[in-house]
């Protein structure tokens, strides 16, 4: 038989791969998107949440990828206010650091570089005098409070892989792409599943290299491309400990050695606390938190915070490597976030473009951008740029600002929720959380009971509709139901969800047979 011919075919699970397959999608194309493990499994799960321009870069003259950064909140926001909602940040002024003046100086050109519109301008706080001063030690007196947004990192990956599959697109989890080869204007592509070891053949017009920090062992090892070492990768950790304060701000920290440390309220118990910025070089499926990032970080918090922690309060760390555009700057802080996409092309040669860095809040114009350089072979395309700014993903289809008002509305409807359970469900899946309670009357009638939170009706729309097919693709991911978990909740959970797909999978064995 052979090999099924795709438009474009994208490798990599991520925020970017999501992103193109989701925008290429949309304009027309045949698209396979491949994850040899879970969407957003790596880096994209690992992100300090935020839909931000990037305060620090500023002080790198970044100010083209700020000033596009900003730009952007309001538009994700717009499409994805299920999962997307706006934050106040307060950027405490400590002596010794940067100057009080150089901080406002800064808020002022964030202010007005990405046309905010929506959200709160910056305001100057009393620290000794203001409740958001309370937790706090050894800050000036004064500190400046500013907006931002908070983003469901991994969900924001599904949905976009959710709506490039409504728009045609073939997604595929736990498939890898391991060979690869040009056959003069197409790719031969060798495609393998993770599970079971089956192998297959797939033809591409072009191929899009989304692989995150495997960017360059792809362009070598699987595409015979020489890589040259664009790639620098950045290891980046974060630790949640229970909540360190009451209100709902985030704050900012400047450190002494440069980097700046956020605290962040998370999952309403908890507090977030990062992130780490150093140079790595380990095989980056093995990357975890060290104990000197853990001790890095609990230290810089305590240094703020009247109550310091201690790394006995650590009740979970998660980390992941960014593949940056290595330019030569003298320090991870310094590496740029700005993204560069790459182009191999040329006669007889179909194309192959590879994304190095970005940012999450980022994503979708880089899709437009990769959509661009692919014009080459795609040159229809280019009249549909720019549609992903206002088509809302999936359960988002409501205004910004009003998810309070859908979450009260499933209360109504469903009159066994508490406010927090329902709130928990709309900001995780909007309006599609109808789908998920259906005819239900009482909380019985959602099936087993998993804890966290989870209940069966859950697990069983994760599976079917968000490509979930593991405990940690849920309890981690999807959710965070893991922060309350027990690990014997967890191991039944994976025992439910594994025997669920061998279920699934039979019949098709006896068909194939």
């Amino acid at each position: 038989m052979s090999a099924p011919v795709f438009d474009l075919v994208v490798v990599g699970g991520g925020i970017n791969g999501a992103g193109i397959a989701r925008d290429a999608a949309g304009r027309g194309l045949k698209v396979l998107l491949v994850e040899r493990s879970d969407l957003g499994s790596a880096t994209s799960s690992a992100s300090t949440k935020l839909i931000h321009g990037g305060l620090r870069y500023l002080e790198h003259y970044e100010f083209k990828l700020v000033r596009h950064a900003l730009a952007e909140r309001e538009r994700l926001w717009a499409i994805a206010p299920h999962i997307i909602w706006p934050l106040r940040f307060v950027l405490p002024h400590r002596k010794g650091l940067r100057p009080a003046w150089l901080l406002r100086l800064g808020l002022f050109l964030y202010d007005h570089l990405g046309g905010r519109k929506r959200l709160p301008a910056t305001v100057t706080r009393r620290l000794r005098t203001d409740p958001v001063g309370r937790p706090l030690r050894d800050v000036s007196g004064i500190g400046f409070e500013y907006s931002d947004c908070w983003v469901q990192d991994n969900r924001l990956v599904v949905l976009n892989a959710r709506d490039a599959a409504a728009n045609g697109a073939d997604i595929r989890v736990q498939t890898a792409c391991i060979a690869a080869r040009r056959e003069a204007d197409q790719w031969q592509l060798t495609l393998q599943d993770e599970e079971t070891g089956s192998r297959s053949e797939v033809r591409a017009r072009a191929v899009v290299n989304a692989a995150g920090p495997w960017v360059d062992s792809f362009l070598s090892g699987v595409a015979g491309v020489n890589a040259n070492g664009r790639a620098r990768l950045v290891q980046g950790s974060h630790i949640v400990v229970p909540k360190l304060y009451d209100h709902d701000r985030c704050y900012i920290f400047q450190n002494p050695d440069g980097r700046i440390i956020f605290a962040i309220p998370y999952e309403d118990d908890f507090t977030l606390i990062g992130t780490t910025d150093q140079d790595y070089r380990g095989d980056p499926k093995d990357v975890k938190a060290s104990p000197a990032e853990i001790a890095y970080l609990v230290k810089a918090i305590s240094s703020y915070f009247q109550r310091p922690i201690t790394e006995a309060d650590v009740v979970w760390t998660y980390s992941g490597v960014r593949s940056l555009y290595d330019d030569g700057a003298a320090n991870a802080q310094e590496t740029t976030r700005d993204y560069v996409l790459s182009l191999d092309h040329g006669p007889g040669r179909a194309p192959l473009l590879s994304v190095f860095g970005g940012k999450i809040t980022t994503y979708r114009c880089l899709a437009e951008d990769a959509l661009d350089k692919l014009a080459v072979v795609f040159p229809d395309t280019g009249g549909k740029r720019g549609w992903t700014a206002t088509r809302a993903l999936p359960g988002g289809d409501f205004p910004p600002g009003t998810a309070g008002d859908v979450a009260r509305d499933l209360r109504q409807r469903y009159g066994f929720l508490s406010e927090r359970e329902a709130q928990r469900l709309v900001r995780h899946y909007g309006l599609e959380a109808r789908d998920i309670l259906g005819t239900a009357r009482s909380r019985e009638d959602l099936g087993r009971d998993f804890g966290g939170s989870l209940t069966e009706s859950e697990v069983l729309f994760l599976m079917d509709r968000e490509y979930a097919r593991t405990a940690a693709d849920i309890v981690w991911r999807r959710t965070k139901s893991g922060l309350r978990m027990t690990p014997d909740q967890i191991d039944a959970l994976d025992a439910f969800m594994a025997e669920r797909r061998r279920q699934a999978d039979a019949p098709k064995a006896v068909a194939s047979g």
